[in-house]
């Protein structure tokens, strides 16, 4: 039996380690109360009106506008729903409003924000913290890095801290202060999930991704570390119902700062331009090119005329340096690539045919518009070959037509090596182990030759733009 007093000492022993356990747990929390107190006077809410056109509602098809007299109120009535001719919509002007975020940049009244929250904008209001409203107005946008810079007529003000993102670590908290569905300076905070995030169609900016709670009207607003500096511009959320989901991208603050400074300066941004279409090495690609582990972005084609050509970069090679930095990934090439000086000569370290090789590339100015090609038509079949493919040659005017030297167009796939290997029906088939292909009968040569087992790497061209397949070898017919 245990007696009282013993019982007593136990409970006075747990319950000062269960509050010591407890404290210990508060206290290895942040305090974001002074970060908010002081950062939340530099964040504005901004308000955008945008005039756009809309119709009646059309009538169902099969129905007509019935044969009223002339003056009917019912004959007003149908023609002010569904129009003067029937199915055909009246177009009518209405103001479409949208809410975003931004931060002070400058005590003269330079303010950071999403491209996307500005765009097509007739009207902008910027709402300041002590609820004064101005007119903005805008000094230039970037679509690339989804970044805007506004002015206001205002002295002043106060300024956003600005920090460095680069220095963020994984875990580490971050705040994120906002108007989230309108409501102004709302502050949530969460850690940095991961750095360096390529999103589709951002190739230029280098994402911050975070769990911070990023709703619509978060969007241009600031990304704080605990210092209270201003690391990132909160700009996309990954959401499958359009609210937050633990998934939200921001701009790392350097970025931004840099298209600031050039849209204030020149009212453009100029990105440097390598002149290459490049995708990740993957294990298996990485096998077929004689390297030992996947790193570095693989140069599927090199653009005529471009930098990369003059320099002598070649489909196939591996870009695995960049001026100095490590390129672990394709798509961490485009924003160190886009950040550097046009006109400025770097050092590019590639892996070309398994030796390492240094080239000097000088920088041209990233073009506005990606190529476009179009699409091919074929001639020449052959379905005889080990791969179980249908092919076809593209004639001199197909191959000049889409910009390219050989290739041979694949009608169908069957069972097999080229099947597994992910080629498709409509791809053209460019390289095979590194040597052009320059029609059916060359093609057939080369699938022959290829010793049965081994890894080889397909170049094709696919909706316009190349990409590497592994494929192994298979045995003989």
């Amino acid at each position: 039996m245990i007696s009282l007093k013993r019982m007593g000492r136990m409970f006075v022993f747990t319950a000062f380690v269960l509050a010591g356990t407890a404290n210990l747990q508060a206290g290895s929390l942040p305090d974001f109360t002074d970060l908010i107190a002081e950062a939340t006077d530099a964040v504005v809410n901004i308000s955008t009106t945008q005039k756009v056109k809309s119709g009646h509602m059309n009538l169902p098809e099969g129905m007509e506008i019935p044969d009223l007299p002339e003056g009917s109120p019912f004959g007003d009535l149908f023609k002010h729903f569904f129009g003067e001719q029937g199915g055909n919509a009246i177009p009518r002007e209405r103001e479409a409003k949208s809410l975003g975020s931004g931060f002070i940049i400058s005590k003269d009244g330079y303010i950071l924000t999403n491209n996307h929250v500005v765009k097509d904008a007739d009207e902008i209001i910027v709402r300041l913290e002590d609820r004064r409203e101005l007119k903005a107005e805008v000094i230039g946008i970037d679509e690339r890095s989804d970044v805007a810079l506004l002015k206001i007529d205002a002295d002043n003000l106060p300024i956003a801290k600005i920090g460095k993102s680069d220095t963020l670590k994984v875990g580490e908290w971050v705040v994120a202060i906002g108007s989230p569905f309108g409501f102004d300076h709302s502050a949530t905070a969460g850690i940095v999930s991961a750095m360096g995030r390529a999103l589709p169609r951002e190739n230029y900016v280098p994402f911050i991704q975070t769990d911070v709670a990023i709703n619509p009207g978060n969007s241009g607003g600031p990304l704080f570390n605990l210092d209270g500096e201003v690391v990132g511009v909160n700009s996309q959320i990954y959401s499958r119902t359009g609210g937050y989901m633990g998934l939200s991208f921001s701009i790392p603050i350097e970025v931004a700062m840099d298209v600031a400074g050039q849209l204030k300066d020149h009212g453009k941004v100029s990105r440097g331009w390598l002149g290459v279409l490049i995708q990740d090495v993957t294990l298996e690609l990485a096998e077929s090119f004689g390297m030992s582990k996947p790193q570095g972005a693989l140069v599927a084609k090199v653009m005529p005329g471009s930098p990369a050509e003059k320099a002598d970069m070649q489909v196939g090679d591996i870009v695995v340096s960049f001026n100095g930095k490590q390129v672990e990934r394709s798509s961490s090439l485009p924003p160190v690539v886009g950040s550097t000086p046009v006109g400025k000569k770097v050092p590019v370290k590639v892996m070309r045919q398994g030796r390492s090789q240094t080239l000097w590339v000088k920088l041209g100015e990233l073009p506005d518009k990606d190529e476009k090609i179009a699409k091919a038509e074929t001639s020449k079949t052959s379905s005889d070959n080990r791969l179980n493919i249908q092919i076809a040659d593209l004639t001199d005017e197909q191959r000049k037509g889409l910009k390219l030297e050989g290739g041979v167009l694949v009608e169908s796939v069957g069972d097999g090596a080229a099947e597994d290997a992910g080629v498709r029906e409509g791809d053209i088939i460019l390289r095979v182990g590194g040597k052009l292909v320059n029609g059916v009968d060359v093609f057939e040569a080369m699938i022959e030759k290829l010793p049965a087992g081994k890894s080889v790497a397909i170049l094709v061209q696919r909706r316009g733009g190349p990409i590497f397949l592994a494929m192994k070898v298979p045995e003989p017919k």
